[in-house]
C-alpha cells in the first residue's frame, strides 16, 4: 500500500478499513489532500469520539461547503468514516433503524463540476463480529446525469488485512474518479508504525491531514493518531 500511494501525486481523499495484524483491533485510516488554498487550509479536530475538519486560519476560509464536515462519527457499535457530509446522512439513517446502503441511495457525487468528486464512505460494525463496508458514489465518466453506486461488504476479515479506496485515479484536469474495487492491502505494526508509514507515503506537497484509529475488538476502547500538516506534524 505504501508503495502504491507513494506513486500517486494526488489520490485525493482516502479511506482504509481493516484489522490489525495481531487480530485484536479494527482499524480505520482517513486522509485528506488538497490543491487549492481553500482546501489546504484545514486540520482535523477531535470532538469526543468524532472527528471534524475545520479551517486552520478562519480568515482564509472562502467556501466551506465541501471541505468542512465530520469525516468520522460513532453511533453505538458503528463507526462511520466518509469524505463528506454524507457521514451525517449515514448517522441519521442508522439512528432511525435503516441501513448504510439506504442512506447512500439518497446521495450522489459532489457537485463540483467538472470533477464531480466521488463520495467514498465506510462503516465498521463492531457488534458480535467485525464487519466492514465500503462504498463509492461517482459520475459515469463525468456525466452529471448518471450516478454509479458501488457497495462492498467484508464480513470475514483476516488479521492484517485491509481495504483502501480513494477519490481520484490521477492528478489531471478534470480529475478522474477512482476505478475498480477497493485495493486489498496489508496492515502491519502498531498504530504509530502504521500511521507514520502511511503519512510519509502521501505526497508531501498535497497531503493535509491523517486520522488513524485502532479499536479493540473486545472492549471497543481505542487509541488514535491525528496528523495535521499545518500544525507541524
Amino acid at each position: 500500500m505504501f508503495e502504491y500511494l507513494s506513486k500517486l501525486e494526488y489520490p485525493g481523499r482516502g479511506i482504509i478499513l481493516g484489522k490489525s495484524d495481531d487480530d485484536k483491533n479494527a482499524v480505520f485510516a482517513y486522509f485528506i489532500m488538497g490543491r487549492s488554498v481553500n482546501s489546504r487550509n484545514r486540520i482535523f479536530d477531535v470532538h469526543g469520539d468524532d472527528i471534524r475538519t475545520k479551517a486552520f486560519d478562519e480568515s482564509r476560509l472562502s467556501d466551506p461547503s465541501l471541505i468542512i464536515y465530520s469525516p468520522v462519527r460513532v453511533f453505538g457499535d458503528n463507526v462511520i468514516v466518509t469524505n463528506g457530509d454524507q457521514t451525517d446522512t449515514v448517522y441519521e439513517y442508522l439512528k432511525s433503524g435503516k441501513s448504510f446502503e439506504d442512506a447512500l441511495y439518497t446521495r450522489t457525487f459532489e457537485p463540483d463540476a467538472p470533477n464531480f468528486t466521488p463520495r467514498i464512505s465506510g462503516l465498521i460494525e463492531l457488534k458480535d463480529r467485525l464487519k466492514l463496508k465500503l462504498s463509492i458514489l461517482k459520475s459515469d465518466e463525468g456525466d452529471e446525469n448518471q450516478t454509479l453506486r458501488f457497495f462492498y461488504d467484508y464480513d470475514n476479515v483476516k488479521a492484517g488485512e485491509g481495504f483502501l479506496i480513494h477519490t481520484y485515479k490521477e492528478n489531471t484536469d478534470p480529475l478522474k474518479s477512482f476505478e475498480g474495487e477497493p485495493k486489498k492491502i496489508q496492515i502491519t505494526g502498531d498504530i504509530d508504525e502504521f500511521s507514520d508509514k502511511l503519512w510519509y507515503s502521501l505526497d508531501s506537497e498535497n497531503k493535509i491531514s491523517l486520522a488513524v484509529r485502532y479499536i479493540n475488538l473486545k472492549t471497543a476502547e481505542y487509541v488514535q493518531v491525528i496528523k495535521n500538516k499545518l500544525e507541524g506534524m
